[in-house]
């Protein structure tokens, strides 16, 4: 199933992880999503299932330096997260540096196709200007082709910010990246069925949210779900 079952609060620990592996073998989600140090603790229980790792990078600001990236982005791998969710650098697309934008997506890009594993770079749609949402599908798009990793997406939000994935900043980034093999990845803020289709028929293929077992049960999504 194309979610993304997320834990990534500050607050959690062992037993959340342990229950988010719990539901997403119990329910078929494609990955569970979480901070870089529960990576490890997540390949161990989830070696018996078909349920990959994703892990983050850069997040949730994306001001870190490339080389903290491809860092980070490497020891997730090695500890056998299966994907990796990067951040953009927001504070330097928004003050025009495409090229170090595309630099940086590119160096995680070049580790992440280094082991066969797939890239979904987050964009933080609430800090940006529609032309802005543009230009940053643009970059990845181009990153990508430089890189040549054709298992890429753009994922419109941390769930830190503001507000997460609409439709209509999904519509907009799926027509920015027609012609690319760049796929979209609608996250934060869905938390019913009805959000969950409505996202993916403007274009995701992939959902992250922790609200995933009320999304699949349509059980009530809890207060500060993401």
């Amino acid at each position: 199933m194309a979610i993304d079952h997320t834990a990534l609060k500050q607050v959690v620990g062992p037993e959340q992880i342990r229950q988010l592996c719990a539901e997403a073998k119990q329910h078929g989600f494609g990955t569970v999503c979480v901070n870089p140090a529960w990576v490890s603790l997540c390949d161990s229980l989830l070696a018996d299932s078909a349920v990959r790792i994703c892990s983050v990078v850069g997040f949730p600001l994306g001001e870190n330096h490339t080389d903290t990236k491809v860092f980070e982005a490497l020891k997730a791998m090695q500890e056998g997260a299966d994907e990796v969710d990067m951040v953009i650098a927001i504070g330097q697309l928004i003050a025009g540096d495409d090229a170090y934008v595309r630099d940086d997506i590119a160096a995680v890009a070049r580790a992440v196709k280094s082991r066969g594993k797939t890239l979904k770079v987050i964009i933080e749609t609430c800090l940006l200007s529609d032309d802005q949402k543009k230009l940053a599908c643009r970059l990845i798009a181009e990153a990508a082709a430089e890189v040549e990793l054709v298992n890429i997406f753009a994922k419109t939000s941390t769930g830190f910010g503001a507000s997460g994935a609409t439709v209509a900043d999904v519509t907009l980034m799926r027509e920015a990246l027609v012609g690319t093999p760049v796929q979209i990845k609608a996250a934060g803020g869905c938390k019913t069925w009805e959000d969950a289709v409505a996202l993916m028929e403007a274009g995701a293929t992939r959902l992250g949210t922790s609200s995933g077992v009320a999304i699949v049960t349509g059980a009530p999504a809890d207060a500060g779900s993401y």
